[in-house]
C-alpha cells in the first residue's frame, strides 16, 4: 500500500510536469508565429527537411480548397448572401473537408462554415489559451474583409432576424404600434405580377390580438425610419455640452473615491504580505500547521471582502468614457451614418439604437431607445448639458449632491454613472462595429467626411487577454509542496506573488525550507497511510 502511493506520487509528479513541459514549448512556438495544431480549411499541414535533414514543418495555402475559403469571405462579406445560400454555393463548388487515412473528404457543414468565418487564423492570427499571437502563416484574408464579415454574423445573429424568409434590415426591429406584435414582410402580387413588400402586424396575420392594423409599404417604413434618425440627432453643440458635463461628473465622481481606493489598496497589500509571511514561518517550522490554517483561513475572509469593496469600484472607466465618446459620436453623425450606410450597416444600427421601434397607424414612429442612448437622448439630460455649457462653474453634478462623509453613496453614484455606459449587452459590441466600420470607410462604400488618417470618432480596437506568464521550476517545487502540506489556493497564490514582487532573494531559502519540510512531514504521512 505504501509503495503504490509513492508509486502513484511519481506518476502524477511525472505526468503534471509533462504536461507543463509541453505547454511551455507550444507557448514559444505561438509566440514566434507557429501553428500549434492542425491547421484549418483552405490550408496545408506540410512537412519537409533542409541540407542538414532536419524536419521543417510550415503552413501552406492548399492550392485547392485555398481559394474557395477566399471567395467565401468576399462573398459573405457583400451581405448579399445567408449562411445556408453559402453552404449550398460552396458545396456546388466542391469544397470538401481534408481527408484523413480513417476519413474520406466530404462536404463542409454549414456549422463548419459559420465556425470558418468566425476564425482569426485566416487574417492571420493565432489564437493559443485566449492569447492572440502575429503568426507567420500566409493569410487568406484581409484584416478589413475579415472584420466587415463579423460585422454581418453579429448582425444575422440578432434574435428573430430570420433571413431566408424575406430578408430586411428592418426585421426584428419593427413593431405594431398598436398591439406591440412584431412587423413581418409578406409579398403581394398584382395582376400583372409586379411584387410589392409590405410589412403586416403579426399578432392580426396570426390571429392572436384584436388588431386592426392595416398593412403598410416597406418602402413608406423605410423613410419613417430614416426621417425618426435625421429627427433624434444631436446637433454639434450639445453634443459638445453633454461631453463636458458627462466627463465633468466622471471626473468628480472619481476624484472622491480616490482616498478610500488607496486606503482599500494599502489594506489589500498588509494582508496579502501577512499571507506570506505566515506561509514562509509554516515553512521554517514556526508555526505549526493546524495554526496556519486557522489564521490563513481569517485573513482569506477579510481579504474577500476587500477584494470585493474594491471591485464595487475599479469599474473599468477608461473603457466607459471611450464608450461615452464612441456613443456620443454616432449621435452626432447618426442620420449620416444611417443614410450612406448599406443594408447590414442599417441593421446594425437600428439593433444598437433601438430595442424596439413602433410605428403607429398614422404614421408616427415610436421607440424604445437602448442603453446609453435612453439617457443621452434623455430632454432632462439635454436641460443639465445647456445649463452646464452656460455656466460649467454653477454646475452640481452627482458627486456633489451625495453625502460626502458617506463613501458608499459617492460609489453608488459612481456606479450608477458608468452602468449607463458599460452593461450594454451585445449593443455595446454593435456599437465599436459601426465605430469601426465608419472609421474604416466601408459604408456603402462612401468616404467619410473627414480627414484622411482623422477618424470621425474615435478608433475602436479589440480588446485582448494579457498573456499568462509559466511558473518556472522553483515555483512550480514550492507551490506542489505548499499544496501537500495542505496549505490554502489563496496562500500559496501570496507565495507565488511574494517570490515575484520584491523578495526574490527569499525565494531559495523558501524553497528549501519547503523541501525541508516535506521531508519531515513526509514521513508523518507515511504513518498515517499505514
Amino acid at each position: 500500500m505504501l509503495l503504490h502511493g509513492i508509486m502513484s506520487t511519481i506518476a502524477e509528479f511525472y505526468s503534471r510536469n509533462l504536461a507543463t513541459e509541453v505547454i511551455k514549448g507550444m507557448t514559444q512556438k505561438v509566440a514566434s508565429g507557429g501553428t500549434p495544431s492542425r491547421a484549418p480549411v483552405g490550408y496545408l499541414n506540410t512537412r519537409s527537411r533542409d541540407d542538414l535533414g532536419r524536419e521543417i514543418r510550415t503552413v501552406e495555402i492548399d492550392p485547392v480548397r485555398g481559394p474557395l475559403v477566399q471567395w467565401a469571405f468576399q462573398a459573405y462579406a457583400s451581405g448579399n448572401w445567408t449562411l445556408s445560400q453559402l453552404h449550398d454555393e460552396l458545396t456546388d463548388r466542391g469544397l470538401t473537408t481534408l481527408p484523413t487515412p480513417k476519413r474520406p473528404a466530404k462536404p463542409i457543414s454549414q456549422s463548419s462554415i459559420h465556425r470558418m468565418l468566425g476564425n482569426p487564423y485566416y487574417k492571420g492570427d493565432v489564437i493559443w489559451r485566449g492569447t492572440r499571437y502575429e503568426g507567420k502563416h500566409p493569410r487568406l484574408v484581409e484584416p478589413e474583409v475579415w472584420y466587415q464579415v463579423q460585422n454581418i454574423l453579429t448582425a444575422h445573429n440578432t434574435a428573430g432576424d430570420r433571413t431566408q424568409a424575406h430578408d430586411h434590415y428592418l426585421k426584428s426591429t419593427v413593431y405594431c404600434g398598436q398591439c406591440g406584435s412584431r412587423l413581418v414582410i409578406t409579398n403581394a402580387k398584382n395582376a400583372q405580377g409586379a411584387i410589392y413588400p409590405y410589412f403586416v402586424c403579426a399578432g392580426r396575420a396570426r390571429k392572436r390580438t384584436d388588431c386592426t392594423r392595416s398593412a403598410i409599404l416597406v418602402t413608406t417604413v423605410e423613410r419613417l425610419i430614416l426621417d425618426f434618425y435625421q429627427r433624434i440627432e444631436i446637433p454639434a453643440d450639445l453634443r459638445e455640452d453633454l461631453h463636458g458635463m458627462l466627463t465633468q461628473d466622471f471626473d468628480d465622481l472619481l476624484a472622491r473615491t480616490e482616498a478610500e481606493l488607496e486606503e482599500l489598496a494599502s489594506r489589500k497589500r498588509e494582508l496579502e504580505e501577512q499571507q506570506a509571511k505566515l506561509l514562509r514561518a509554516h515553512l521554517a517550522e514556526a508555526v505549526p500547521l493546524d495554526l496556519l490554517k486557522r489564521e490563513q483561513d481569517r485573513l482569506q475572509v477579510e481579504l474577500t471582502a476587500v477584494n470585493s469593496r474594491l471591485e464595487d469600484h475599479h469599474s473599468d472607466y477608461a473603457d466607459a468614457r471611450a464608450h461615452l465618446e464612441d456613443s456620443l459620436g454616432l449621435l452626432g453623425e447618426v442620420s449620416t451614418v444611417y443614410t450612406r450606410g448599406d443594408d447590414q450597416v442599417r441593421r446594425l444600427c437600428n439593433q444598437a439604437f433601438f430595442t424596439k421601434l413602433y410605428i403607429d397607424e398614422d404614421g408616427e414612429v415610436q421607440a424604445d431607445i437602448a442603453r446609453p442612448y435612453n439617457m443621452l437622448l434623455d430632454p432632462a439630460v439635454h436641460t443639465q448639458a445647456r445649463q452646464w455649457g452656460n455656466d460649467p462653474d454653477s454646475y452640481v453634478g452627482p458627486a456633489q449632491t451625495s453625502d460626502a462623509k458617506n463613501s458608499r453613496a459617492t460609489s453608488s453614484n459612481l456606479t450608477h454613472w458608468v452602468g449607463l455606459m458599460e452593461p450594454c449587452g451585445n449593443r455595446r459590441r454593435r456599437i465599436e462595429k459601426l465605430v469601426f466600420a465608419w472609421n474604416q470607410a466601408i459604408l456603402g462604400g462612401i468616404e467619410p467626411a473627414c480627414e484622411q488618417g482623422e477618424p470621425l470618432i474615435r478608433d475602436s480596437t479589440e480588446a485582448t487577454r494579457r498573456p499568462r506568464t509559466p511558473l518556472t521550476e522553483a515555483e512550480v517545487d514550492a507551490m506542489r509542496t505548499a499544496r501537500a502540506n495542505g496549505v490554502s489556493v489563496p496562500a500559496r497564490e501570496a507565495l507565488r506573488d511574494s517570490s515575484r514582487g520584491g523578495v526574490g532573494e527569499d525565494s531559495p531559502a523558501v524553497t528549501a525550507a519547503a523541501a525541508r519540510h516535506a521531508a519531515s512531514v513526509a514521513g508523518s504521512v507515511v504513518v498515517t497511510r499505514t
